[in-house]
């Protein structure tokens, strides 16, 4: 159950974005470790307001923590509005990486990592946790803000050259973040999609990946 502050949080958030609209739902903030990172989520159900949070969002500042309401209040009810505690919000999410501890790391994707970082990064970048995950053909390796961690797919591990290309575009990610409007995050921006550009052979690197999603489709088919 939420306590008080958790209501006045939410109503705060709420009534920044409907100044004139009354305030007649039961707010529920629920904090779990199912989350990754600094993930949450929200949903409607009749009159209550439901906020599932990371654990890792109880001891942010509230008016951060009232930038990630707003966010998702947003995106709930389709509403195009920005807020200054939205700003504070995307900024936290930017910055976060810097504290959070790499301890998880992968000596084959460190390797790939050096060798990006170097021919890329001019080795500015900072290393990540860097983690294997399933041996995915559908996702291929992902950034996570929160953890401030790349994972790839498993399929990659024979062959380095794809290796290396998959983890070049997930650094990118790390490099250029994200941009937000009314709730909506977008990563693909048109920096991201220039710097990945440069990486030689794209168009030949792209077509052997779909080949090799197919190949391994194929025989995990039977």
């Amino acid at each position: 159950m939420s306590s008080s502050n958790d209501y006045k949080t939410v109503e705060a958030a709420f009534r920044a974005i409907f100044p004139r609209k009354e305030f007649d739902y039961l707010p529920e903030i629920n904090y779990s470790g199912r989350f990754k990172g600094y993930n949450a989520n929200a949903r409607l159900q009749d009159k209550k307001l439901i906020f599932n949070m990371s654990k890792s969002w109880r001891t942010v500042d509230n008016a951060i923590k009232i930038g990630l309401i707003q966010e998702l209040i947003v995106r709930l009810f389709n509403k195009k509005v920005h807020t200054f505690n939205m700003d504070l919000y995307t900024i936290f999410l930017h910055k976060v990486h810097i504290g959070i501890p790499k301890t998880n790391i992968e000596p084959m994707l460190l390797q790939s990592f050096v060798r990006i970082n170097e021919q890329f990064f001019y080795n500015t970048m900072e290393l990540p946790n860097l983690i294997w995950g399933r041996d995915s053909i559908n996702k291929l390796g992902s950034y996570d803000y929160g953890t401030d961690t790349v994972s790839m797919s498993k399929i990659l591990k024979d062959d380095l050259e794809l290796l290396d290309y998959v983890m070049h575009h997930e650094l990118l990610h790390k490099k250029h973040k994200f941009k937000s409007k009314y709730g909506r995050t977008h990563a693909h921006t048109k920096a991201f999609r220039d710097d990945e550009k440069k990486y030689p052979n794209q168009p030949l690197l792209e077509n052997r990946l779909g080949r090799l999603a197919r190949q391994k489709k194929f025989f995990k088919f039977f």
